[in-house]
């Protein structure tokens, strides 16, 4: 067979991507591929077992539409693209999630879908409830709240409130963290397909929830209704009110529902009730709507009866499976649990470690400190040691400079007393002087006198020798015809005699008066040296005495 022959006989196929909520995938189909094919290759490649929920939806001109499981592909009216794109997604929404979705793809793949809804404002949340679903969201995507790791700014990347919470408070990114986190430090030990459910369990409560809207007509003139199909029924809702339906009919009392060009009729199972008629802007929708109500309706009935061996041999696996993960994460909490005592215990033995070494540090610093505190003392003890010699040396020398002082006390008493008795004597001398001195001004005095009365004698004398040698002759009377000169010559002799004798004494009188009087003033010099030495001898002596008792 040729190579040519073996390219004929393979299929011609054409490339899709599919785009989950968290991931795309792309296959190439044959092209008489079936949407069911197709769907089947994407089941199997997630490895989805509960498909009766999900479907492969694509847009076309502006509108969101499903592809039809028995129909080839490409007869669909699908976009002309390469690869062409559809969106797996849940097309049907159960009534009990914690009791339909058994699969753990399944529930991720429910939790994803509805926390963008939520994020997109497509089911409206309260900010209280997004808060606490925020929460849960974070518990499934970081595991248990760990202060040491999860620090504040770890959630700054990802988007877990709606625009319109954010809008409605003006609260900064921190503080929507912090109160994020506040919930999220409660949801400890729960695993992440347990979070998930909590999820979904609160999401299920929502009035919007699984709710696909479709604007509506009672006329064909005017659109301002919607109407709204869910696994319960179908809702009528006035056009601004997408919360509280004006009109509900529950899968359970409808008995017919068709549709003819643009209009569909729901027929309910009381004959007597009124059939409710409504218009849509395209037959398209009408089919949609139809598709969904058939594809609800029959999830409805299929709940109420007894499960196919499919689904029961599914729940087994699911509650054996949650029984394995619930043994499984127990044994991991423990073990959890357990590290998390072991690190505790770590981390006391690495505290005390390091409080011991700590203590060892110091109490290793205190012995330096006590070895250098005590070479200062020993220091210090030398330094005081030869201080205390010091000191002795001082005090010897002040005992040996006391006793010193003390002779020179006794020294400058007896010095005083000597000088004392000397200035007595000085006084004794200087009195004796005085008195000598007034005995010798007397004596000299009594001398003048004497030498005044000796002189006047002299003259007296003198004067009667005169007259003794004048001539005394009778008046007129001739005297001898001598001259003056005999008459002296003759009787000088006598005369002379005694004025010798008279001059003789009066010299020797004045000798002694001159030599008394040069002893006076030689005695007079001498006791003035003496009292100048005697001064001198005292002002050394003061001096001395003050310098001692200075220094005392």
């Amino acid at each position: 067979m040729s190579i040519r022959g073996l390219k004929k006989k393979q299929p011609k196929t054409f490339k899709v991507k599919i785009i989950t909520v968290d991931a795309e995938m792309e296959f190439s189909c044959e092209m008489k591929w079936k949407g069911k094919d197709l769907f089947d290759l994407v089941c199997r490649a997630l490895g989805l077992r509960e498909t009766w929920f999900f479907g492969l939806q694509y847009t076309i001109k502006g509108m969101c539409t499903w592809l039809k499981m028995d129909k080839k592909v490409l007869d669909q009216e699908i976009p002309k693209e390469d690869p062409i794109s559809f969106h797996f997604l849940a097309k049907f929404y159960p009534e009990k999630v914690e009791e339909e979705l058994l699969q753990e793809i399944t529930q991720h793949l429910f939790f994803l879908q509805v926390k963008k809804q939520i994020l997109d404002e497509e089911i409206y949340c309260s900010p209280e409830a997004t808060v606490l679903l925020a929460s849960y969201a974070v518990q499934a995507k970081y595991g248990d709240y760990d202060p040491n790791f999860h620090e504040p700014g770890f959630l700054a990347h990802d988007e877990l409130l709606p625009k319109r919470v954010l809008r409605q408070y003006q609260l900064t990114a921190e503080m929507w963290e912090e109160k994020i986190t506040a919930w999220y430090a409660e949801h400890r030990g729960i695993a992440r397909d347990e979070a998930e459910m909590n999820y979904l369990k609160i999401a299920q409560d929502l009035e919007m929830y699984g709710v696909n809207y479709f604007p509506i007509a009672q006329n064909k003139n005017h659109t301002d209704l919607l109407l709204g199909v869910d696994a319960k029924g179908i809702h009528i809702y006035s056009i601004n009110n997408r919360f509280s339906p004006n009109k509900s009919f529950e899968w359970s009392a409808i008995r017919n529902i068709s549709y003819s060009e643009k209009e569909l009729t729901i027929k309910p199972l009381d004959k007597k009730a009124e059939v409710f008629k409504f218009f849509s802007s395209q037959l398209k929708v009408n089919k949609l709507i139809f598709q969904l109500c058939i594809g609800n309706h029959d999830l409805f009935m299929r709940r109420r009866k007894v499960d196919s061996i499919e689904i029961q041999q599914m729940k087994a696996q699911a509650k054996e499976e949650k029984a394995r993960k619930k043994m499984e994460n127990q044994r991991l909490a423990r073990e959890k649990q357990l590290r998390e005592e072991a690190e505790r215990a770590k981390e006391e033995l690495e505290r005390r470690l390091f409080q011991l070494e700590d203590e060892a540090r110091q109490a290793n610093e205190a012995l330096l400190r006590s070895q250098e505190a005590a070479e200062l003392l020993a220091e210090k003890a030398q330094i005081a040691e030869e201080e205390a010699k010091l000191l002795a040396q001082n005090a010897a020398e002040a005992e040996q400079e006391r006793q010193r002082l003390e002779i020179t006390a006794l020294k400058t008493k007896e010095e005083k007393r000597l000088m004392e008795q000397k200035m007595r004597e000085a006084e004794l001398i200087a009195v004796k002087l005085v008195k000598e001195s007034d005995r010798r001004a007397k004596e000299a005095e009594h001398l003048k006198q004497d030498l005044h009365e000796a002189r006047e004698a002299e003259r007296k004398a003198k004067q009667k020798l005169l007259d003794i040698t004048r001539p005394n002759y009778p008046h007129g009377a001739k005297y001898p015809q001598y001259s003056p000169t005999d008459t002296r010559e003759a009787n000088f002799d006598k005369g002379s005699i005694k004025l010798d004798l008279k001059d003789i004494d009066l010299k020797r009188l004045s000798f002694e008066i001159e030599r008394e009087r040069l002893d006076y003033l030689e005695k007079s010099r001498k006791f003035e040296d003496r009292l100048k030495e005697l001064k001198s001898e005292i002002h050394a002596l003061k001096l001395e005495e003050k310098q001692s008792g200075l220094y005392s």
